[in-house]
């Protein structure tokens, strides 16, 4: 096997990522001062709306999934006992 670790296994390099998501992220978030709003519903015109409801969205389908998984999860011994 290959001994030599991953770049992502290094914390300087997931610093650097995490900084660098951060910096797309409010660089688009700045953006929306460039662009021409036209919004249908009054609260697409608050500033970061977009973000702030992309944001909610993820969380609400990640709290949906988990409990969805609440649901349909099927014990660990579902195929019989297990060879351990």
């Amino acid at each position: 096997m290959n001994d030599k670790p991953h770049w992502l296994d290094q914390p300087r390099n997931l610093r650097l990522l995490w900084r660098g998501f951060l910096v797309v992220l409010v660089l688009t978030v700045l953006a929306q001062l460039l662009v021409d709003l036209h919004p249908h519903f009054e609260i697409e015109a608050v500033f970061g709306f977009n973000a702030w409801f992309g944001f909610g969205v993820c969380a609400a389908m990640i709290l949906f999934a988990k409990a969805l998984a609440l649901l349909l999860k099927r014990p660990d011994d579902h195929y019989g006992p297990g060879d351990d």
